[in-house]
């Protein structure tokens, strides 16, 4: 299969918010032409992103993974879910068997095998690690561990058992582990190289973190009792950010190998994977400090493109930074975006194979409507790439 790139950016503004927080508990920032400007890393994207498909339905909980370091107490609910008559401490030493037969190292953490001591129970074992599994995996290690469950430990000595646990874990991805990647640092051969690469957010001009001080009052205070029952500060910052993601469509198709459902064509579960992840990367949101700052906002503007040369971010349009002497920073940095991007495809572009698509919101963003033609609606944009999308992986290498 041919290369194909799908670079997603939009222009977002956010209200007094901290929506990602450093050691500190101040909003992450970056240094970027000469200013400190605002940051919103891409792993607090992501983690937005991957919840907002289960959130929303975008995909189906088959078509998803988990990620925890509880995996054996995954693999076991699912064991006694498939056989109800094994017993919750035997689903445990299978589940435990067969992720370590997988090449996955285990524990019983120090907190968990006091308190098992206190009450007399098995303590289950957890992943050194958090460990990344679709629900298809899951299934297939808890039908292996039932087919071993008269000897588990004898079961997997056997090479052609252990060789297929190994296949199970690392085979049938979800579309999250396919468009985010795995890596096991001990296990190489468990990693899944990610689809998706995200850019760290940043603000198109200069900001500055402020600090709100802020007094809980005590409700069965008197009125003799004066003064506040708690007092404390919270920082904040506000920003229009640019936002980026590139998606290997080539890489997602090699990660998801044959289809998610039986009988379905092979470009079926990739248009899918691209439609939810362009739906929930464009309206997904970090929450921290959601409930302090509500910052319950959306893009002013996405602009998406389809090429087949290498992923290209538009970042450069504000490494001088917007300065808003207009009282606003959306419309100068939709002037800039409209201005850079055309000189970035003359100079290194390939116009005949790249396709570009707008969304946008209000006259600030009016600039921006001369890049593409625009979408009327996210849901109109998403099928149209999805289907720009299923109509590339038809052609030909």
């Amino acid at each position: 299969m041919s290369r194909i790139f799908l670079d997603v950016h939009a222009l977002q503004t956010v209200p007094p918010s901290n929506l990602n927080r450093d050691d500190t508990g101040a909003p992450k920032t970056a240094v970027y032409g000469g200013v400190p400007r605002a940051r919103v890393s891409s792993q607090a994207w992501k983690r937005a992103t991957r919840t907002y498909f289960g959130d929303e339905d975008l995909l189906e909980p088959s078509e998803l993974g988990v990620r925890t370091k509880k995996i054996v107490e995954v693999v076991a609910g699912r064991i006694t879910a498939l056989d109800t008559t094994v017993a919750q401490e035997q689903a445990l030493v299978l589940a435990d068997e067969t992720v370590r037969a997988a090449g996955l190292k285990t524990e019983v953490p120090k907190r968990k095998a006091d308190a098992a001591k206190e009450t007399g129970t098995a303590a289950a074992p957890e992943a050194k690690y958090l460990v990344f599994l679709s629900a298809r995996q899951i299934d297939g290690l808890a039908c292996l561990a039932l087919e071993g469950a008269g000897d588990i430990t004898a079961y997997f000595k056997d090479k052609k058992n252990k060789d297929q646990v190994k296949e199970i874990a690392d085979s049938r991805h979800s579309v999250d582990i396919a468009l985010f990647g795995r890596m096991v640092a001990d296990a190489a051969d468990f990693n899944v190289d990610a689809a998706v690469q995200v850019a760290h957010a940043i603000s198109v001009h200069r900001v500055d973190t402020e600090s709100d001080y802020y007094t809980a009052v005590d409700d069965e205070n008197t009125e003799e009792e004066t003064g506040a029952g708690m007092i404390g500060t919270v920082d904040f910052n506000s920003a229009t950010l640019y936002r980026y993601a590139a998606l290997g469509v080539h890489q997602l198709a090699a990660n998801l190998g044959h289809g998610l459902r039986e009988g379905e064509p092979a470009g079926e579960p990739v248009r899918r994977a691209v439609e939810a992840f362009l739906h929930g990367f464009v309206a997904s949101l970090p929450t921290g400090k959601i409930n302090t700052f509500g910052h319950h906002t959306l893009p002013d503007a996405v602009v998406v493109k389809l090429r087949t040369t290498r992923p290209v971010s538009f970042v450069a349009a504000f490494e001088e930074p917007v300065r808003g002497d207009q009282g606003g920073h959306v419309r100068e940095a939709s002037d800039r975006l409209a201005a850079y991007v055309p000189d970035i495809e003359r100079a290194y572009g390939q116009p005949d194979t790249t396709l570009t698509w707008v969304l946008r919101v209000g006259p600030n963003t009016l600039p921006l409507a001369d890049l593409g033609p625009e979408s009327e609606t996210l849901s109109t944009l998403v099928t149209a790439v999805g289907q720009a999308v299923a109509e590339r992986l038809e052609q030909p290498a």
